[in-house]
């Protein structure tokens, strides 16, 4: 029997840093099937620690120019590939102009893997049970593909063709998602069933429609997880558009939809309960939608038009060897550090091994308990999920670096101990960054705030109910020092 350690990446590789998408696709060109393209590395990484894939090269474009951000275009919307799922999930425009994406995106995971996970990443996977998908293809957005023949276009629908394969050919490289502006009276909803929070869907569901007066002037209903690729169910759209809106409608577009799709025992699900379930995300996002699309529109805010930068500096293009170490220069807790690193060492491995802060831990290897998680460039990160040399030149903070130069705890800290939101302690350090985000991003948390921002940080005792008080204690001392 085969074990698999998840706390080191055992498989060696080139590692390449283009610094444009050209340099990207002259690279993803000449070496072929042999080279993976790594963003995020949400996916990627987890698939080459559990020996699933075994890339010869890995293309980072963690500094290519161009592939993030959101910008308005002659009444489109353009999203680069690289943009996170979290950015998504909070931008005004996105909220504002297509809600069923950002409620996709909200859906997507844990914090973390929004965090770090990219839009570009989500859909080149091609996983039927993808989430963002389903929304894309029902607000008809269109995929940029960049190539050695130059960049080409086609919907959203189009860009899958089984589970794991998509249309992309040799040396292409998805740069960008196009969205079209929505028609006056549109409203969605996305919904999603899953076995636990933050898994991948059973089935996950995007609903569209257009009103005009009490008539559907147009319907998309798309379903994840219920068929090799994400499903428009176009029969079920048939039996909707120009029809009034009434009860009897919508049972029988959901019954058709339910027998459009065709799902498959696995270990998320049955069948049988996966056409159920598609029976009744049909059902409830059409009211839900409808209900949207008759409400005012709330003030639109401004149109995104800052140019799209690399998420990490800029540097010069390089090629390291399988074989080779390289110098890398890191700023952690506020300390200037040299470390060497070969291409597959992890970040936290360095962080634990090479640089002795212990206080980051090792957990489930994979991204699904955050006992690793750490700030890098004030962003939260997966250090089992991020490689060292990938984030060469960063600012890294880990648990150690949360107390003053005097010792004198963080209020954060302080909190934890007051409110006893430990026990063992071993889930305390990643706990604690994360609730730094999370008072960094949303001063001011609910009760349901704190607990989804926190989803993806698994306590092995059992302490949530203190945990959240902790944070939750240390909101209301905030609220009363500004009172």
């Amino acid at each position: 029997m085969h074990i698999t350690n998840s706390h080191i990446l055992v498989h060696e590789f080139d590692y390449l840093e283009p610094t444009s998408v050209e340099e990207a696709v002259g690279l993803l060109d000449r070496y072929g099937p042999e080279a993976r393209v790594l963003a995020g590395g949400t996916d990627l990484i987890v698939q080459m620690k559990m020996e699933r894939l075994a890339p010869r090269y890995v293309v980072s474009i963690g500094r290519v120019p161009g592939l993030d951000g959101i910008e308005a275009r002659n009444g489109h919307t353009r999203i680069g590939a690289r943009t996170s799922i979290r950015t998504l999930r909070n931008d005004p425009w996105v909220r504002a102009r297509y809600p069923v994406l950002a409620e996709a995106c909200a859906s997507f995971s844990t914090t973390q893997v929004q965090v770090l996970g990219t839009l570009g990443g989500n859909l080149g996977n091609a996983s039927p049970a993808s989430d963002t998908a389903p929304a894309l293809i029902a607000y008809g957005a269109e995929a940029v593909l960049r190539g050695p023949k130059g960049e080409r276009r086609l919907p959203v629908e189009e860009f899958f063709v089984g589970p794991g394969r998509s249309v992309l050919g040799p040396g292409e490289l998805l740069v960008a998602v196009e969205l079209p502006p929505p028609r006056p009276g549109t409203g969605g909803a996305f919904l999603k069933i899953t076995r636990v929070t933050a898994d991948l869907a059973k089935v996950n569901a995007a609903v569209v429609l257009v009103r005009e007066g009490d008539r559907i002037a147009d319907a998309r209903l798309v379903f994840g997880a219920v068929a090799p690729t994400p499903l428009r169910a176009r029969k079920a759209e048939a039996v909707l558009i120009g029809q009034a809106f009434c009860e009897e409608a919508v049972l029988e577009a959901a019954r058709v939809a339910s027998e459009e799709v065709s799902p498959i025992d696995d270990v998320r699900s049955a069948a049988w309960y996966r056409r159920e379930i598609t029976r009744v995300l049909a059902y409830d996002g059409l009211y839900q939608a409808w209900e949207r699309a008759g409400q005012p529109a709330g003030p639109s805010p401004a149109a995104p038009a800052s140019p799209p930068s690399a998420a990490l500096p800029p540097r010069a293009p390089r090629h390291i060897r399988a074989d080779q170490e390289v110098e890398v220069h890191l700023t952690v807790n506020g300390e200037r550090r040299r470390v060497w690193v070969a291409p597959n060492e992890l970040l936290l491995n360095v962080l634990r091994e090479k640089l002795h802060l212990t206080g980051t831990k090792y957990g489930c290897g994979i991204g699904e308990c955050s006992a690793c998680t750490v700030h890098v460039n004030g962003r939260l990160a997966l250090a089992c999920l991020v490689l060292a040399v990938a984030v060469d030149g960063s600012e890294v903070l880990t648990v150690e670096g949360l107390a003053g130069q005097d010792g004198e705890l963080h209020p954060l800290q302080e909190s934890f101990i007051q409110h006893a939101a430990f026990q063992c302690g071993y889930c305390t350090p990643g706990m604690l960054l994360t609730a730094k985000s999370l008072l960094e991003e949303v001063p001011h948390p609910t009760e349901e705030d704190v607990r989804d921002y926190l989803k993806g940080n698994l306590c092995r005792c059992t302490g949530y109910a203190a945990i959240v008080r902790a944070v939750m204690g240390l909101t209301q001392r905030h609220k009363d020092t500004e009172v």
